[in-house]
């Protein structure tokens, strides 16, 4: 899982260790596991949110973790052209190649530890696609997407697109040097990721050391999840266990407590979560298949804004002597 690293950790900002007779710690609500499945031209995922209530989510609706699936030469998949509306889709990659292109000009290639951030707003069409070469050679394919919510006022934004390079990312480390924390959107202890949100939300990858333990101080307004991306370890101040493929929702309070298990599998090494929460919209959710808005009647307005071709055409290929438009 190389994302982004660092060759001597001791070298970055380290995180300042909350005063626990200041802090109220979070407690874990729950913990759950993510159920296996398939998506766009048929990648296997894990659905990162399953069985959680959405008021709880608020603002995000959906994540998948991507894999990690190695391919053989010829089998790696993405999506075809699809729409989006009302929303932000956030796609983090571990490990592996993507190429993102959209219907606005928007577009780009995201690997290690990059990330591609598309704010659909009012409607736009996209396609996600390993390139050309990974599907000739195959190869090792791992990410994450995240569905992030937009409160009614902005689900009318312009579409919008961020290329979001993994260097760029704020990378902090706990103050005895046993994790590294990167900080790819919202702010940890003072220190700002790069990414550019509508919604007020915090995102952050970290990797904790075998027998480490993490505390991050943590907006008392936001909801809070931890997600084991691979390893395990235990979350809250009661060491609930949790592994690869499980979530923890935590309660109200200032800080969040994650460690690593001393004994970790050879394949792999260290515990590795995604952070995330954010500012509750607290709006009502519609949601059909890509669009999420606040009323039925809107969610039908999308889908019928796509089907006559309102929310944007697919991009000429050249070199064929025709453009390609979408079939609905």
């Amino acid at each position: 899982m190389p994302a982004v690293t660092v060759s001597d950790i001791t070298v970055l900002p380290r995180v300042h260790q909350p005063d626990p007779a200041v802090a109220k710690e979070r407690s874990v609500r729950s913990v759950t596991s993510a159920p296996s499945g398939y998506e766009g031209e048929g990648f296997p995922v894990r659905r990162a949110f399953a069985g959680v209530d959405l008021r709880d989510l608020d603002p995000f609706i959906h994540m998948d973790q991507m894999g990690e699936v190695e391919y053989a030469p010829g089998e790696p998949k993405g999506t075809p052209w699809h729409p989006h509306r009302g929303f932000e889709t956030v796609t983090y990659m571990l490990d592996g190649i993507m190429e993102h292109q959209d219907s606005q000009g928007g577009g780009g290639v995201i690997s290690n530890g990059d990330t591609q951030w598309m704010t659909a707003g009012s409607g736009l069409l996209h396609i996600e696609t390993p390139p050309e070469h990974l599907v000739l050679s195959g190869g090792l394919f791992h990410g994450i997407q995240l569905w992030v919510n937009l409160p009614k006022a902005q689900k009318w934004a312009a579409p919008r697109y961020q290329d979001i390079r993994g260097g760029d990312s704020a990378l902090l480390s706990t103050a005895d040097g046993g994790a590294l924390i990167r900080v790819i959107a919202g702010s940890v202890d003072g220190h700002d990721g790069p990414g550019s949100t509508h919604t007020p939300i915090t995102l952050v990858h970290a990797t904790v050391s075998p027998g480490a333990e993490m505390v991050l101080p943590w907006q008392p307004d936001y909801n809070a999840l931890v997600y084991v991306l691979a390893g395990q370890g235990t979350v809250g101040a009661d060491h609930r266990p949790i592994r690869k493929g499980q979530l923890a929702l935590f309660g109200p309070g200032d800080t969040i407590r994650t460690a690593a298990a001393l004994s970790q599998s050879q394949a792999e090494p260290n515990l590795d979560v995604l952070i995330l929460g954010g500012r509750p919209i607290r709006e009502p959710v519609a949601m059909a298949g890509p669009f999420v808005m606040n009323t039925r009647a809107e969610v039908i307005q999308a889908f019928e804004d796509f089907q006559a071709g309102k929310l944007g055409t697919i991009p000429a290929v050249h070199g064929l002597g025709t453009d390609l438009h979408e079939s609905n």
